[in-house]
């Protein structure tokens, strides 16, 4: 794939389609989208049925986290012609965006009157990011090419949102916390998806990974988006969506509107190529991730209106993640 992500963004097409035969847009966007909400539904169908042990899946959250998505980063990242990316633009069109949503995002939670734990989810609702639905997306859309630009996606917007939900809780009022620069830094050193990141650049530096090891890491990396996808169904709490209707919708209006028209808007502004664009939108524009509850629990946000958002969220991204793909003009032939 060392030469799949120049030739896409030179023809501006998704691989495998140049050639193809047309295909109706209704059926491209089937095929996308169905696979990753059916995959939620199917998840949220077991967690209620056939394995409804909370072991099972915390187990399996486990194996996702810390072994198949960083494979996935590695070997996708691994593949990329590092000449060939815009990085600069592409992380300048995220950054801005996330900061827009930051400042949005606290001012909601202030203009409803919410208290600082309260405040926490608004923002986990409004800058996070379930990046096992984007994998899905842009690779049904883009195939390799789009796995990998989603890939350096995760590895632009992780350190960032992570950095900004840690000072978050530790600026809590009357907690006694204080913000420690070596203890952020440690946490992000230790995420495995950074470590995942880090580790596909230095290999695409080389050249790739190595015979054998290539395959290996993307055949852990495929299982990672359908197993992680089913955690996220199962993990979903429909009895948690009549809390606060007011503040869930206005942050889903953040999440899932206003950050990928952000994006859209920096991204043009800042030349960044049709490709490129596509994958960082639909990064920006996906539903928080489900961890935000363990991390809202643990740290002493509200973790019953944070249930209710990735709820809503993800409801709603079924509608709203089609909608920014048709007016991008994306998923046809």
């Amino acid at each position: 794939m060392r030469s799949a992500l120049p030739r896409a963004q030179a023809a501006q097409a998704p691989p495998g389609h140049e050639g193809a035969p047309s295909r109706p847009l209704a059926v491209n966007h089937l095929d996308v989208f169905v696979p990753a909400f059916g995959l939620l539904a199917v998840g949220a169908v077991l967690r209620r049925s056939l394995l409804r042990e909370d072991a099972v899946w915390a187990g399996i959250e486990r194996l996702v986290f810390w072994v198949l998505m960083p494979a996935l980063l590695t070997s996708a990242i691994a593949s990329v012609d590092l000449a060939a990316l815009p990085l600069g633009r592409m992380a300048l069109a995220i950054w801005l965006a996330l900061l827009a949503g930051t400042a949005v995002s606290v001012a909601l939670a202030r203009a409803a009157g919410l208290d600082h734990a309260s405040m926490t989810s608004v923002l986990q609702g409004g800058i996070r990011f379930n990046n096992l639905m984007g994998f899905a997306v842009t690779g049904g859309l883009f195939g390799a090419a789009g796995t990998a630009l989603g890939a350096v996606a995760t590895g632009l917007i992780v350190p960032v949102v992570q950095t900004i939900t840690i000072l978050a809780f530790a600026l809590a009022p009357n907690t006694g916390r204080r913000i420690a620069p070596g203890r952020v830094l440690r946490q992000l050193a230790l995420n495995p998806l950074m470590l995942g990141v880090v580790a596909g650049f230095a290999m695409a530096a080389l050249g790739g990974l190595p015979a054998g090891l290539n395959p290996l890491m993307r055949t852990l990396g495929q299982a990672a988006v359908a197993l992680g996808l089913l955690c996220v169904g199962a993990a979903l709490s429909p009895g948690a969506l009549r809390g606060r209707p007011v503040v869930q919708a206005a942050t889903c209006l953040i999440k899932l509107g206003l950050m990928p028209l952000l994006t859209l808007w920096f991204g043009r502004a800042l030349g960044l190529d049709p490709l490129s664009l596509a994958v960082a939108l639909v990064f920006m524009a996906l539903p928080t991730a489900t961890t935000s509850y363990v991390m809202a629990r643990a740290m002493g946000g509200d973790a019953p209106l944070m249930a209710a958002l990735i709820t809503t969220e993800h409801l709603l991204s079924v509608l709203t993640l089609p909608l920014w793909i048709a007016l991008l003009g994306l998923g046809g032939p």
